[in-house]
């Protein structure tokens, strides 16, 4: 899209630059967009290098942007969330829509929804999958909220998008809803090529795992990205035997769990796969070298025990949309 003459907003703002919101907002530098970013210790170097304006603040934004102001927040899922929120809806105005762009649980983001509502400001729900690489070269938005207010993003989430990657998925939480019930899908994949991995290491003879993996990588039925990944890292770490066989995870796929059990869904693939990531922190298996060498391919995910992730992982969820449907937002 380089050169391209930008269609719909020209500017916006994003609070959080780690992985994937730097990297978002690299791409959309490179795209023409104006950013003003905002992080803990100011935007990084090499933001403010390539155009970046730092926002210097939360505070910063209602002046560094033009009313309606755009706002995406890529921080932790959880209290920091709202934290955030508490910062920036005093420093907006009616019509200002701020954009949830991490891993929130959707009955958190209905709760905000209607919070913010009441002030006359919109947010958005839009999960966002894709990983580093999606963030800096195309990655996939699930929105949701209200109709209007999402029309008005949907040129910067097409631009920031692959090709067909984008999708409206409904009001307040489908968004969220969509990227959670993806991830859940994403562990039983995961979960199902680690086994794998794990019954080719331990076959009567010594195979050649990498060969096994490149020739799946071409024409096979099971040919994906995360086989490429597991390809890429197998090669890259000459094998499984000095990677941790230790998952660390933020704990959101929990929530689906928790979730169908209340819609009374069965989902014993997804299911299983989360209690055989918490069976990774046992011991040394090769099919958890497996899972943690892929998400370390697609989310930069660290090696082994991480106590900041761990952390995460342990914030309480607000709110049971599941089971009290009068909680919902009314059309």
């Amino acid at each position: 899209m380089s050169g391209d003459k930008i269609r719909g907003p020209s500017e916006f703002g994003v609070i959080g630059l780690g992985r994937i919101g730097g990297g978002l907002s690299l791409q959309a530098l490179e795209k023409g967009y104006r950013i003003v970013g905002c992080a803990r210790h100011g935007a990084p170097e090499h933001l403010t290098r390539a155009g970046m304006i730092d926002g210097r603040g939360i505070a910063g934004l209602r002046e560094a942007l033009g009313p309606p102001r755009i706002v995406f927040i890529y921080v932790p899922a959880g209290p920091p969330v709202d934290q955030v929120i508490d910062q920036l809806a005093p420093h907006l105005d009616p019509g200002d829509i701020v954009i949830d762009g991490g891993n929130s649980y959707w009955g958190d983001s209905i709760r905000r929804y209607e919070r913010l509502r009441q002030r006359g400001i919109h947010l958005l729900d839009v999960g966002t999958s894709g990983g580093v690489r999606g963030a800096r070269s195309g990655a996939c938005f699930m929105a949701g909220g209200d109709q209007e207010a999402v029309r008005q993003v949907e040129p910067i989430l097409k631009a920031l998008a692959v090709e067909n990657g984008y999708v409206y998925a409904g009001r307040a939480g489908a968004g969220h809803f969509v990227k959670l019930v993806h991830n859940g899908i994403e562990f039983g994949m995961l979960q199902a090529i680690g086994e794998g991995i794990d019954l080719l290491s331990r076959y009567r003879e010594p195979l050649d795992i990498g060969a096994v993996l490149s020739c799946w990588r071409n024409g096979s039925v099971i040919r994906s990205w995360l086989i490429d990944l597991m390809e890429e890292a197998h090669r890259a770490e000459n094998g499984l035997e000095q990677v941790p066989g230790f998952i660390e995870d933020t704990g959101e796929v929990n929530w689906l769990v928790a979730d169908a059990l209340h819609m009374e869904v069965p989902v014993p693939v997804i299911a299983s796969a989360v209690m055989q990531l918490f069976a990774s922190r046992d011991g040394e298996k090769h099919w958890a070298r497996a899972i943690a060498m892929m998400r370390h391919g697609f989310g930069e995910h660290p090696y082994g025990p991480d106590e900041g992730i761990a952390r995460s992982r342990q914030t309480e969820r607000v709110g049971d949309y599941v089971r009290n449907p009068a909680a919902r937002p009314k059309e």
